[in-house]
């Protein structure tokens, strides 16, 4: 425990105006975002501290609480923002670092007049244990943050305690989100991206932060203040609708070229994908798209038979993770190892496929179903994040339409392309009961030759774009 002597003198603090709007604003329940670096919790500390020595100079006390993501955050709200501001006032106050429970550790100021500040990490049973003002700094990384929620708000229902809450986005699934995107609620709100904040005088250069960072969904969410899963989305709506076309999607269409096969397996709440591409030129034409949902294996092995005798399938990339082995071993020996590839769904893997994808849509290489609800929401839900060590990986909400299943069977599909090895000798089937008659404009079946005329050794597959 230390005690600081109180001083008359108080500096003056310069406050940039987005800073100014937050601290003046005097409504029970706020809440803001900030860009990053831009003083979000030095700001909301500040209206703490000031609260608390206005009572104080009129013989009340406040009762404050900081509720941060972790340990560590709640020492540098106290450390960084409460003391620093006691100190620069010179104001006297007592610190305490007491164990609030077997895990958590309580930090905690108390001034002249009795009134206490107190930080410390937000899991349900913290927001419960106090009756005061209250602040969630970076609420939107709380884990439970709707638990945290339920247990908190009843904790300010006295009427004249005051409720705060920052953070920059991390998504729609939390209830910062909720709270931030709610209308005629109650809640004063208040947004502050970059380009405000140094409107409004902060000291940045923006286009040299933003070459720094090197990654835009990083500057979108953290300097933008866009939601996690439209920053992070890994196909835009906007790259998604640039590359649909009325005439993809229809087996009709086919012209007799070279297809690519990609198949994302799925035996339970996932869904079984077989994506066809056609190469005309140097554009990769949609021609069947087969989705289905608790098909046995048989089926499955039927359906992609199916596929082999209806295009000229040079070469197919199938997921060959967990349950994809015995698929995968199967087609392989139906279709010909030198024709089928199994990919592990490992992360580098992952990664190199999604880049592949995505640069084919960058570059409107691939040609898509127009129109397809479904198809966009599943193209869209894939999504890049960076994992615990600083790596990125691929993550998608899974529902009643799959889990980016889809989307994973057309970069199987254009991973299949990249990596051809020669032509497929072929000849069509003028008649078949599920195929069609070339001149008719409809599609034509065709069977396959096993024979790939490769250098070499005729069993070997094709070098791939990545090495599995």
């Amino acid at each position: 425990m230390t005690s600081e002597p109180v001083a008359t003198a108080s500096p003056a603090l310069q406050l940039y105006d987005y800073q100014r709007r937050w601290v003046q604003d005097e409504s029970r329940f706020k809440i803001a975002m900030f860009a990053r670096q831009c003083g979000k919790t030095f700001t909301s500390t500040l209206e703490i501290v000031l609260d608390c020595l206005r009572a104080e100079s009129q013989g009340q006390r406040r009762r404050w609480v900081i509720l941060s993501r972790g340990e560590r955050q709640a020492r540098e709200a106290m450390n960084e923002g409460v003391k620093l501001h006691l100190r620069g006032m010179q104001a006297g106050f007592k610190e305490y670092e007491t164990p609030f429970d077997a895990s958590v550790r309580s930090l905690e100021v108390e001034l002249p007049g009795s009134s206490k500040i107190t930080a410390l990490p937000a899991n349900p049973d913290t927001a419960r244990g106090f009756s005061a003002n209250v602040l969630l700094d970076e609420f939107a990384f709380h884990q439970d943050s709707r638990a945290i929620w339920r247990a908190l708000f009843p904790v300010i229902s006295k009427p004249g305690l005051k409720l705060r809450v920052i953070s920059t986005p991390n998504g729609k699934g939390n209830k910062f989100f909720e709270l931030m995107t709610g209308k005629d609620d109650g809640w004063s709100r208040h947004s502050t991206d970059i380009y405000q904040a140094v409107a409004d005088g902060l000291p940045r250069d923006i286009e040299e932060l933003r070459r720094g960072a090197g990654d835009e969904d990083l500057w979108a969410q953290e300097f933008e203040l866009k939601w996690l899963d439209e920053a992070s989305a890994w196909l835009s709506y906007e790259l998604i609708h640039a590359c649909e076309d009325d005439l993809a999607g229809l087996p009709q269409h086919y012209t007799g070229g070279p297809c690519y096969v990609g198949v994302d397996i799925g035996a339970r709440n996932d869904l079984f994908v077989i994506w066809v591409i056609e190469q005309v030129g140097d554009v990769y034409w949609t021609r069947e798209i087969i989705a289905r949902k608790r098909v046995s294996f048989t089926q499955q092995d039927t359906l992609l038979a199916e596929v082999f005798e209806r295009y000229r399938v040079l070469r197919a990339c199938m997921d060959q993770t967990g349950m994809g082995e015995k698929p995968v071993e199967d087609a392989q020996r139906r279709h010909g190892s030198s024709r089928v590839e199994g990919v592990l769904f490992t992360a580098p893997n992952k990664l190199t496929l999604a880049t592949l994808g995505k640069e084919a849509f960058e570059d409107r290489r691939i040609r898509i179903p127009a129109g397809d609800n479904v198809l966009r929401a599943d193209l869209h839900k894939l999504r890049k994040e960076t994992g615990p060590t600083g790596a990125p990986r691929f993550v998608a909400e899974s529902d009643s339409a799959g889990h980016a299943d889809r989307t994973w069977a057309a970069f199987l599909a254009l991973n299949a392309a990249a990596g051809t090895g020669g032509p497929i000798e072929w000849r069509a089937v003028p008649t078949h009961p599920r195929g069609f008659d070339n001149l008719t404009g409809t599609a034509p079946r065709f069977a396959m030759r096993a024979e790939q005329q490769y250098a070499g050794d005729d069993l070997s597959p094709p070098e791939s774009a990545a090495t599995w």
